[in-house]
Parts: structure tokens; C-alpha cells; sequence
């Protein structure tokens, strides 16, 4: 379809919009036009002292703007001399004077950016929205562009964070009555607000083009629908849309692809037949894009009969299916378990030449992975990897998850291994995950195996990682590894918590090693934490265990005197060997110290007393009636 040149299209709109800038536009802005506001303006003193003629020359601020463009008409504009001869007039160089020099230099773009750039960055001055709406007008008008798009941004980026109540779309309006312009200006309006994610301000820009009869171009249309569409406005595509057909703007593929794509994510892919059939009556026959965003839509909703049909209708139309395509519908098939025909619409991708990416190799091992297909899943991440590409951060958490259903985590620690040789950076949450997962199945020594692989991807383990390990060992009794492993904690900087002495503590007094397990504990309390019950019971059970009730009995006071825990289970652990040994005036003398701590009896331990004063007594308590049973 042959498109009319940017010059023709533009002069024609020029024309078709100059009356209504004139007098429809201006008279709507007029009223509010004193109240335009500046970022900071200058202080600028009045130029119109008749004493300032007496002046030299180049010390009269009569003659600043004469003395500017003076320097700008030079074969090589050169503001730098100019400073230094005019310094002392440069308060006087104020948001006015700023736009006498650019609407003196319309027929010189290039004079008139330097003189922009020179006040903004040369002499650190703030121009007002008035003076950036001039040099925006030269910009376009001399189809510069990219620096007139440039400088748009830029003040509205200001408008949204400095100014208030500025309207750049007013301010564009009415600086055309001074200068040279080109409608296109206000197409990159649009692009602009897009540009900076103002997506409402853009829409808003549309509607007072469209009400002031401007024709914006399809090509700032479809800029503002991605937008809108990128932000889920889908409602206020179709108003546009709407309006479109009513102003005379022309669609083309790339908006029908656009509207879509804003089909698909709002999930209405009933209707998308129809309006894909209204889309052919207009003379657009579906691309690509348009065929990769109905294939992609329809496996999303699970309709893959009709995807498969999209699919074979772009080869009878001659449209041939990309990478794109095939990943959708690989996709499609995956999430469906149909894993066997999205392998063999893999390889006849390959065979037609097309070459997979990251995401294809990862969306089939997904598949693979959540229909338990662990071996092919390796195969294909092995011929992934050889063909230098690499897995991304959820691809190996599905083989390791994959692994660990099917209780396999030695293979998953491999993988880990194999990764890392291939140069794949393993992530924290991976590592994380496997050796806690292999602590709790009772494999400390494999997770600590791979805790000293984690530094080799930037990965530090945390307080809690050590902690899992360090549990593990002591739950299988490796009480020496676990106070090695603490002291490397301390060695790597991570300070050891009241869980990692809870567990190695508990570990040595069920190793009979009570004692090492006290010289920790007081290593706790010197660090300024205090011991838990948990803490507690085990060294004194442990001593307990050990006949060692001296210590028992001395811990006990301990801990009710210096952390006020009076732990009655401990007490009567004590009280039930003293019991069991016979040796009743030792447990009548350590119910008196235990009175004096603040311990109170229970019946249990009633119970031990009187039972040990019978067997002191010689008497059986199965032969007396008197025996109080508790």
C-alpha cells in the first residue's frame, strides 16, 4: 500500500488545521495565557533606562539579544567569547530575552540549539515552558527531530516534577502564532508522554487533538495504543479506535495487531474470529505478529484445537510460523502434558532451520519436568548447554524440584555440580533448598558438600543454612563436625545463634560429653544471649545420665538463680535419681537447698521421697496398704 511522503502529509494537514489554530484554539487559550509559568526564571531588571544608552557597548542590556545572535550568525556559533564579553549582562538575561534569540535564529536550528544548550548547561539558567516550546517549534519545523523529541521529553518530564500548572499542549498552541511550525509537533506530543510512561497525559493529548480537529497520524495512534495496551487501558484503545474511524485516520497491520493483542489480554478470545474477519474486509491480511499473538492467546486459555488450526492455516497463507510460534504452541502443549508432539514440533522446527532460544530449551524442560521425564529433561539440558546456551533461574529450580518428588536429591546435587562446570550461575534459593532438603533426609555431610560451593557463584550461606546443617549433624550424633562447622560460622563473620548452641549442645550431652556441652553454654551467656529451657534440660539430663547430680544439682540452681527458670522437670529428674540410687539423706538435703532456691515440691516428687524413704526403711511397698499412691 504506497504511503503519501511526511512533506505532502504534513502540508496538507498544515492546511487543513491553520484556520482552527487561529481562531478556534487560541481563543479557547487566551484567557489563561498570562498564567503560564517558568522553572526558574531569572532575576531580569528593566531594559528600558534611557541611561543605559550612555553605556559601552557591550554593557548596555539593550543590546544583549542584539550581541547573542550577533556571535550565533558566525559561519561556526560560538557562544564561548560572548560570555566572557557579556558577563556582566548576563542577569539580564532573563525568559524573554531567551525567546526574542531563538524566534531570531527559526531559520538556523543549529544556531538556535546551541543558544538553548549554552543557557541551560553553559550558564546553569532554567528556561521556562514558553522557551522550550519555541526551540521544540524550530526543531520540528526543521525536521530535526530526534533533538526536538529530545528536548519534548524533557519538559514534560519537568512539567510532571517541577512545574505546576503548566500545559505543554496549550503552550505548543500558542507559540505558533510566533514562530514557524509543523503539526507534526504535536504527533510527537504523544510519542513523548508515551515515551516516559505518562500514558494517561498521552490519552488526554489525543482527546484535545481530536476535539480542536487536529488529525493526529497513525503513527503516534498506534505509539499511544501499545501504551495503553502495555498498561491493561484496553477500554480506552477502543475509544480511540472508535474515533479514528471517525476523524479519517487510516488503521494499518500494526494497529490491528495492537488491538489484537488487547483481545488476547483481556481474554476475549470469543470475539477474535470476528474481528479478525473485519480486519481481511479492510484490506489488512494478518502477519505474523498477528498470527504469534492468536496462537499464544489460545494456548493461554487452553484451546489448543484451535491454535493447532491458526497454525496450519499460516502455511496455506503462506505465512511461515517462527520462533515465536512454535514456542507458544510448544508452551500450549507442555502446560497440556502433551510433551511427546511438543518434542516432535521441536525437532521439525530445527529441521526447517529455525534455531531455539533460551526460552523454547526452557519451556520443553519444563515439560519434561512436571511429567516426571527426569532423564529426558537432563538430555535435553545437556544439548542445550552444548549448543551455548544456558538454563535460566526457574528452569533449574523445576529439575530440582523434579528430583526431589521423585526423593532422587543426590542426582539434584550433581546437576548443581554440572551447572556450575558449564559456567551456570546457580542461584541462592537452589542451594538453599537442597541442603535443607538433604538435612532432613539425614545426609549432612552431601549438604555440606554443597555448602562449600556456594561461594563459587557469589552465594553466601546464611545463619539459618548453617544452622539446618549443623542440626543435621547433631541429629546423627557428629558432634565434632557440628563444633567445627559453628567455628567456621564464626570464621566466615556469621555469628552463631541460640539454635546453633540449642542443637550442638543437645548433641553432646546425649554423647555423654556434658561437660563440653556446659563450656558451651557459658560461651552462650558470655555473648550476651540466655540459655532456653530446651538448653536447660539437656545438660542437666545429660549429667543426670552421667551420675553426675553435683553438677546437676548445681546447674539446676544455676539457671532458677541467674535466668529465674525453675524447670520442675529437671528438679524431679534429680530428685528420681537421688531416688533410685538410695540415697534418701542426700535427697532430703537437696530438697532443702532447692526450698531456699525458690523450688517448690510437687507430687511427683512426693512421690520420689516417699518412695525412697520406704526403701530406706527396708519396707515393701507392694506388701503395705499404707503406701500412698499417687
Amino acid at each position: 500500500m504506497n504511503q503519501p511522503s511526511i512533506s505532502s502529509v504534513n502540508h496538507l494537514r498544515f492546511n487543513s488545521i491553520n484556520f482552527t489554530i487561529n481562531f478556534v484554539l487560541k481563543a479557547a487559550f487566551s484567557s489563561s495565557s498570562s498564567t503560564l509559568q517558568t522553572l526558574t526564571d531569572p532575576a531580569t531588571k528593566s531594559v528600558s533606562n534611557p541611561f543605559y544608552n550612555l553605556l559601552p557597548h557591550t554593557q548596555n542590556p539593550n543590546n544583549i539579544v542584539n550581541l547573542i545572535c550577533a556571535s550565533l550568525k558566525q559561519d561556526k556559533p560560538s557562544l564561548t567569547h560572548v560570555h566572557k564579553d557579556i558577563q556582566q549582562l548576563i542577569p539580564y538575561l532573563g525568559s524573554q530575552e531567551i525567546s526574542r534569540v531563538l524566534l531570531r535564529c527559526q531559520s538556523d536550528s543549529f544556531a538556535a540549539l546551541t543558544f538553548f544548550n549554552w543557557v541551560k548547561n553553559g550558564l546553569g539558567l532554567k528556561p521556562n515552558a514558553h522557551n522550550y516550546c519555541l526551540i521544540v517549534h524550530i526543531l520540528a519545523w526543521s525536521r530535526n527531530y530526534p533533538q526536538a523529541m529530545k528536548l519534548l521529553s524533557e519538559l514534560i518530564v519537568l512539567d510532571s516534577s517541577v512545574l505546576e500548572n503548566v500545559d505543554v499542549f496549550r503552550d505548543l498552541v500558542l507559540c505558533t502564532d510566533e514562530c514557524s511550525w509543523d503539526p507534526v509537533v504535536f504527533d510527537m506530543l504523544i510519542k513523548a508522554y508515551v515515551k516516559v510512561d505518562m500514558i494517561r497525559e498521552g490519552f488526554r493529548t489525543f482527546r484535545r487533538m481530536v476535539k480542536f480537529k487536529f488529525v493526529p497520524n497513525v503513527m503516534a495512534v498506534n505509539c499511544l495504543l501499545n501504551g495503553l495496551s502495555r498498561f491493561n487501558y484496553g477500554e480506552k484503545c477502543w475509544e480511540i479506535y472508535e474515533d479514528m474511524g471517525r476523524i479519517g485516520i487510516r488503521p494499518n497491520s500494526y494497529t490491528f495487531n495492537i488491538l489484537t493483542n488487547v483481545f488476547c489480554k483481556a481474554g476475549n478470545v470469543d470475539n477474535l474470529k470476528e474481528f479478525v474477519e473485519k480486519m481481511e474486509e479492510e484490506g489488512f491480511d494478518p502477519d505474523i505478529v498477528t498470527y504469534n499473538t492468536l496462537i499464544d492467546s489460545y494456548c493461554k486459555k487452553g484451546r489448543l484445537k484451535d491454535a493447532r488450526y491458526l497454525f496450519r492455516i499460516m502455511h496455506i497463507r503462506g505465512v511461515i510460523p517462527d520462533l515465536v510460534t512454535h514456542t507458544a504452541l510448544i508452551n500450549g502443549l507442555c502446560k497440556e502434558g502433551n510433551v511427546k508432539e511438543a518434542h516432535q514440533l521441536f525437532h521439525q522446527m530445527v529441521h526447517r532451520g529455525l534455531r531455539p532460544d533460551v526460552v523454547l530449551y526452557n519451556t520443553l524442560i519444563n515439560g519434561y519436568c512436571k511429567e516426571g521425564m527426569m532423564q529426558d529433561a537432563r538430555f535435553l539440558l545437556h544439548e542445550m548447554i552444548g549448543n551455548n546456551l544456558f538454563p535460566d533461574s526457574f528452569t533449574c529450580w523445576t529439575l530440582v524440584e523434579g528430583y526431589k518428588k521423585e526423593s532422587r536429591l543426590l542426582p539434584a546435587l550433581n546437576l548443581v555440580v554440572e551447572l556450575q562446570r558449564c559456567g551456570v550461575s546457580v542461584s541462592r534459593d537452589i542451594y538453599e533448598f537442597l541442603i535443607v532438603a538433604l538435612c532432613r533426609e539425614g545426609r549432612p555431610f552431601a549438604a555440606k558438600s554443597l555448602l562449600g560451593r556456594m561461594p563459587r557463584d557469589g552465594n553466601e550461606p546464611n545463619v539459618e543454612v548453617y544452622n539446618e546443617l549443623i542440626d543435621s549433624l547433631c541429629k546423627c550424633n557428629f558432634g565434632e563436625e557440628a563444633i567445627l562447622l559453628k567455628a567456621e560460622m564464626v570464621y566466615e563473620g556469621i555469628k552463631p545463634n541460640i539454635a546453633t548452641f540449642r542443637a550442638i549442645i543437645g548433641c553432646l550431652c546425649r554423647l555423654s560429653r556434658s561437660m563440653d556441652g556446659e563450656t558451651l553454654m557459658r560461651e552462650l551467656v558470655n555473648s550476651s544471649v540466655f540459655p532456653d529451657i530446651v538448653i536447660s534440660r539437656a545438660l542437666i539430663n545429660g549429667h543426670c545420665n552421667e551420675r553426675n547430680i553435683c553438677k546437676a544439682e548445681s546447674l539446676l540452681s544455676f539457671f532458677a538463680e541467674k535466668f529465674q527458670m525453675f524447670d520442675m522437670e529437671c528438679y524431679n529428674t534429680i530428685v528420681k535419681v537421688l531416688h533410685e540410687n538410695g540415697e534418701i539423706a542426700k535427697l532430703m538435703e537437696f530438697q532443702d537447698r532447692m526450698l531456699k532456691v525458690g523450688f517448690e515440691p510437687t507430687s511427683l516428687t512426693c512421690k520420689y521421697m516417699i518412695g525412697g524413704l520406704w526403701r530406706a526403711m527396708g519396707v515393701d511397698k507392694k506388701q503395705s496398704p499404707c503406701v500412698l499412691r499417687m
